[in-house]
Parts: structure tokens; sequence; C-alpha cells
């Protein structure tokens, strides 16, 4: 009725669309010829569309998203030409608007109808899943608890602490569990504190050898990128190789949105299954399964536009006030920004009810609208704040549709890390860490000589934009590491490259790991350049003599005996700093030099070597301390989380360990009891033992009480 209403006033005020005879018609007939075409669209589209979408996934899925509104317009020119004796006439432009009017209005008529109606609310996230029905012959439903393990992509811990504590809370949907079956701690990442090595290690059990986000690896010439498909799925197998079993979602799980599988066997949206081009429409299959319904593809696209026009207005309003740190944000990053807050979110979302209503095991989805924004923004900025409100709605939304599901499930929230505030390096001391080593090396140029290409301004995002690269299926780019750092000189040169606050330096020409010696033979006034620099914290380097030694302006720690002369670099950087670093020295693929900038220890304030107003990637600050927000009856071992790897074998315990009861079938996700010993035992085998360093016990922050509370679908 309401479809019908708008075509027929549609027809009233737009001169290209005609619903009557040349002559004239009665209302009734105009009001009957409206209703006839709405209903042809609605069952065209019924019918049609999941076939044409279907027809259409080897396209890219952005473009996708732009075909909806060519084929909804399509759809209804065939609709109105099935209207009896031509009284249906538009214009295809027409068309298109009117189409994406009509099932914007059936949209929200739909969602308006079903706000207090439990029943029809269920039958709206059923369709969305695209559940089946249960027949008799099909196998007993499941009456174990699942789980569903929503990563908040950069959401440090006292950034969610200050979420849900505030008055008012940013986050009230979650902030509303505050009653003791849920708790809130903090784990501490490993020294890439960046989603490549915290996320393989909790989905595989290991990040050994993943020194950084991006690093070059001399025997294939080449270097690796997390968020690259080809890099990806390579990290992957070696994880796989390394731990001998599959992963945390081995048995019954599904992997949406993330860099990783985790041995799930139901993967949409995955960046290691991009890489497989013979199983290419099954990282996208997700896409399919969201924009089929084409509500939701215009509702995301009006979001879309939406969204883009917000950012215009935040990046204005934030330059108006001189808002620092203050990083660029023109260009496409409007774009991909759209993409990680609206595509992502709505789609992974999506997959994640689906996946619920299809009593799935296990479910781990990465949600990455927070980190993307945080970077370009900063982590505690106004706008990154709307984003944590957003997302709580989108959590509400999951958690609520856990009462239709064939199973109980429990939700956990956590973060891959944190986020640091601070002014670009390039921007606090006016030259970039490869202009800073080439000085150091000696290789600056003579007067007028050309000058080299400087690198590339690396924005945030680098997850989103590697999702948007790969939904476009554009080609993969710096696979060599003079198009990645920027670097086309001869092969004595060093290859510089960025993670967040870490850099890494490297001689491609030197067999190996470079040791202390041959950098000080080579380039004698490097290691002082770099040590010296106000803005460099630290320099890790491999003495042939005296093994891993760091350096600093004022002291050195040679980490194989624990010696420290004169100031300890590491001290600014908390108790575990030492254990993070040893560990990373012994990866296969440690750059020659590990370069961390400097921290403030008062503000927490460190210096990206990207371009980024919150960056992660190194030692300083809250980037090292992402969050878990956890059932209170799932438990959490004596000692704190030290490392994505020890995440990894608390997460596994949870999943391996039976209930001690049954979860109570409610609209909520409850918590079931594990055994105490079970958080720490049920990892898959190794061939060789994983351990993590602890650090002390009082680095433990309290733990706050959260619980899930009753969502309605009126809230």
């Amino acid at each position: 009725m309401v479809t019908s209403a708008t075509l027929a006033v549609l027809a009233a005020i737009m001169p290209d669309l005609r619903l009557e005879s040349t002559g004239g018609d009665s209302p009734t007939q105009v009001a009957t010829t409206a209703a006839l075409g709405a209903g042809a669209f609605g069952v065209l589209s019924a019918l049609v569309w999941p076939l044409l979408v279907r027809a259409l996934l080897l396209v890219p899925a952005l473009v996708l998203g732009a075909l909806v509104f060519f084929l909804n317009g399509s759809l209804l020119l065939v609709a109105l030409s099935l209207t009896p004796h031509g009284r249906g006439e538009v214009t295809p432009a027409t068309a298109v608007v009117i189409a994406a009017v009509m099932s914007a209005a059936s949209s929200a008529t739909s969602t308006a109808l079903a706000v207090r109606d439990d029943a029809a609310y269920g039958r709206r996230l059923a369709r969305l899943a695209g559940r089946r029905r249960h027949h008799a012959d099909d196998p007993p439903l499941p009456t174990t608890p699942g789980t569903v393990f929503l990563q908040l992509d950069g959401v440090g811990h006292e950034v969610m602490r200050d979420a849900l504590t505030g008055v008012p809370p940013v986050m009230p949907g979650v902030a509303s569990w505050l009653d003791g079956t849920h708790r809130l701690a903090a784990w501490r990442t490993d020294w890439s504190s960046q989603t490549g090595a915290s996320q393989l290690g909790i989905l595989h059990g290991t990040n050994h050898d993943v020194p950084a986000f991006r690093w070059y690896e001399k025997e294939t010439g080449q270097v690796m990128v997390c968020n690259r498909p080809s890099s990806a799925a390579e990290l992957e197998r070696r994880a796989v190789r390394r731990t001998g079993c599959g992963g945390l979602l081995v048995d019954g799980g599904a992997s949406r949105g993330n860099l990783f599988t985790g041995g799930a066997a139901q993967s949409a949206l995955v960046m290691s299954v991009a890489a497989r081009r013979a199983k290419f429409t099954r990282s996208r299959s997700g896409y399919f399964a969201y924009f089929s319904d084409p509500a939701n593809a215009v509702r995301t696209a009006w979001s879309f536009a939406a969204e883009v026009v917000r950012e215009v207005g935040e990046s204005t309003a934030a330059r108006l006030r001189r808002d620092r740190p203050r990083v660029k944000r023109g260009g496409l990053y409007p774009l991909l920004r759209a993409f990680a807050t609206v595509v992502e979110r709505d789609v992974a979302v999506a997959a994640v009810i689906g996946d619920m209503l299809a009593g799935r095991a296990a479910v781990y989805a990465d949600l990455v609208a927070y980190d993307e924004v945080a970077h370009h923004s900063g982590p505690r900025s106004r706008d990154a704040r709307k984003v944590l409100a957003r997302l709580d709605r989108s959590i509400r939304l999951i958690a609520d549709s856990s009462r239709y599901a064939p199973r109980p499930y429990r939700i956990v929230l956590l973060s891959d890390h944190g986020q640091s505030a601070g002014e670009t390096f390039e921007s606090a001391y006016g030259t970039g860490l490869r202009e800073l080593v080439r000085t150091g090396c000696g290789l600056t140029e003579p007067a007028g000589a050309t000058r080299p290409r400087r690198p590339a301004r690396r924005g945030g995002g680098a997850e989103a934009r590697g999702a948007a690269r790969t939904a476009l299926r554009r080609p993969e780019r710096g696979r060599r590491a003079a198009e990645e750092a920027e670097c086309d000189g001869p092969p004595s040169e060093p290859v510089v490259l960025a993670s967040g606050n870490l850099g890494l330096v490297t001689f491609p020409d030197i067999a190996g790991r470079a040791t202390l010696e041959e950098v000080e033979r080579r380039c004698p006034d490097l290691l002082p350049t770099l040590t010296a620099h106000p803005g460099i914290g630290f320099v890790l380097v491999r003495s042939a003599t005296r093994g891993p030694v760091v350096l600093g302006a004022c002291g050195s720690h040679e980490l194989a005996t624990g010696r420290v002369t004169g100031a300890d670099p590491l001290a600014p950087f908390g108790p575990g700093a030492v254990a993070a670093v040893l560990r990373t020295d012994a990866f296969p693929h440690a750059a020659d030099l590990m370069v961390n900038s400097s921290c403030d220890q008062a503000t927490g304030r460190v210096h990206a070597f990207e371009e980024q107003a919150g960056s992660h990637g190194g030692l300083g600050g809250p980037q090292t301390d992402p969050f878990l927000l956890h059932p209170a009856d799932l438990p959490l071992p004596p000692h704190p989380l030290l490392g994505a790897e020890a995440v990894h074998r608390l997460f596994h315990g949870w999943l391996a360990a039976p209930p001690e009861a049954e979860a109570p079938r409610s609209g909520t996700a409850r918590p079931v009891p594990v055994p105490q010993d079970a958080a720490d035992s049920g990892t898959c085998p190794r061939p060789a033992p994983l351990l993590s360093p602890r650090c002390p016990a009082e680095d433990a922050p309290p733990p706050l009480a959260v619980h899930p509370g009753p969502f309605s679908p009126a809230e």
C-alpha cells in the first residue's frame, strides 16, 4: 500500500512518469494502475533481483552497489510496461530515481511496522540472513551455546572504558550491560601493535615473524604487507604450518571482514581468501548476501552518501577549529571512510546475524569503522566518538537477533590494538624518517642533482584501504621495495618502511641480518643520527658480539645479558617493552634496524612515521592496550594477557570447554560457565611451545562489570 501510494504521488509531481491513459483516468483507475505497477515491481524484485545480483557477482562489489540504482530502475520499467492498456510510462532516467524512492519508502515502512512486533522483527532478520525452513529430516538444532567475537578495530582500553562510564555514555547499549555478567579488561599487544600481528595471533595461535605491518624480505626482494591478499594468504599458510592446526574457527566457525580465516569453512570479506583467484567469489559472498535485498542496497547507498557529506563537514569544522594534530583528509578519503564506516559495517553485521540464525558454533567479525576515523581525526576526537555511538547500535542489533537463533549465543567484544595520538614525525620535525636515514648514510644529493621521489603520504585506514581495493578487484601494488618504499635508487641504498610509529630500515645488498658492526662500517653516522634525534625513542640492532642491543640518546640496553649503560632507552615504554623487543629480535625477518619513535610519558603521545593523527604499530601510549569485554562466567587466567597468542589460548579454551549448564534461551546472549582450568588449555598442537612472557600483575587494570541487557526491537 505504501509503495503504491508513493508511486501515485510521484506520478502527480514528476512530469516524466505517467499512470493514466492519454485521455485521462479517474482517481480510482490511477490508484489501481499504481497498485498494479507497485505489485509488479515488488514481484520482480523478489524473484528476479537475487538472480541478477548472483549473475553480477563477478562485478567488483562497489560497482555492484552503484549498479543497484540502474537495475532497480530497469525492473521498474518492466513493471510499468505490464500495466494494462499501456497506462504506465516513464523515462529511463526518471525510473532510476523513482525505484530508489520506492525502495527507501518500503524499507522505512517495514522497519516502522515491525518496531514493536517481535514476530515481524524476527521474520525481517530471518529474511535478511536468508534462513531456510527447518525440515523433519534435518539434523537436530544445537543446544550448546555459540560464541560471537566482535572486534572493534583500534578501540583502546581507556577509550572503551570512558565510552561505557561517561555521563552520558557514548555507547549506551553496551554500557547498559553493567550489572556483573560481563567484565571489561585490558590485554597487551606485542611490539607490532597492529591488526595483522594481533589478528593472526588471535585466530591462528601464532604471529611469529610478523615484525610490523609491512616489512622487506631479502630472499625474495619483496615487501610483505598484512592487508595485501597475497601477503595475508602467505602469512596464514606460515601460521598453519607452524602451529599444525587450522585455527580458532576450524570447527564450524565463520570469519567475516577479517584479514585471515582462522580456519573457518565459511569466510566472507576475508583478505587471505581474496588471493585465491579460483575461489574469489567466496571472499565476496557477504556482498551478495547483503545486496540481494534491494532495500538494503538502497539504504546503504543513502547512508554512504550521507557519510561522505558528514566527513566533508567534520573535516571543515576541524580545520576551522585548528585542531591538532591534523592530517590531510581530502582526495578519496571521504569515499574510503564511507566504505569502512557504512558498507563494511552493514555487510559484516548482516553476515554475523545470518551466521547466528544459521546456528554456527563460532563467529569472528572485524568492524574497522573506528580505526579508520581515528587515524585521521584522532582516537579521542568527537568524530571518533560519533562512530562509537553508531557501532553501539550495530552491536545492539546483533545482540537482539540472538533471540531468533536456533541456539543461545555468548557475545565477546574485543579490540586488536589501541591508538596513540600525536603529531606526525614529519610535521613535528620537518623531515621524514627516510630523509633522516639518507642523511645518516651520507646520501644527500649534491646541488643541482635531481631530488628523488618523496615517499607517498600514507594515510590511515590500511585495513579499510586494502578491503576497498579488494572489493574493487584492483591489482596489488607495492610488492617490490622500490614501489612500496618509493625508493628507486641502487640496491645499496636502504629500504625504509613505516608501520605507525615503528620504522624499519633494511640494507638489501647485505645478506642476512646486518650487524651493528657492519652498519657502523658502512654508515658511521647513521646510528648516531637516529639515536640523537628527539623524535626517536630507541633503535634495535643486532651486534655480532653482544647480541641484540637497544640504542638510545643517552644509553644502551643489551637484551641478551640485561646490561644497561647510561639511561635505559626502553624504560619510558613500560615493564613489558624488554620482552616484546627481545621476542621480535628473534624473528627471521626482523629489519636490520628497528626504529621506534619517542613517547611522551605524561601524555602517551607518539610520532607516526606515516600521515596519521592517531597511529599504532609500535610501542608507546595507549596503542598497546586493547580491551576485552567478556561474559563473567568465561574466566580469565590469573595472570595478565600478554600478546595475541595468549588471547588465542584463552579463546580456544572457551570454545573447547563444555558448558556446565545450558544457557537460557532468551533475547540476550547469556554467558555460560566454563571451568577455570580450561582458560589456558585446549590449544592446537604445536611442534614447539609458543610462550609469552608475563608482565607484572600490578599492570593489570581493575575489571569493570558489564552485562548484556535486554534489548527489545523498540530500543
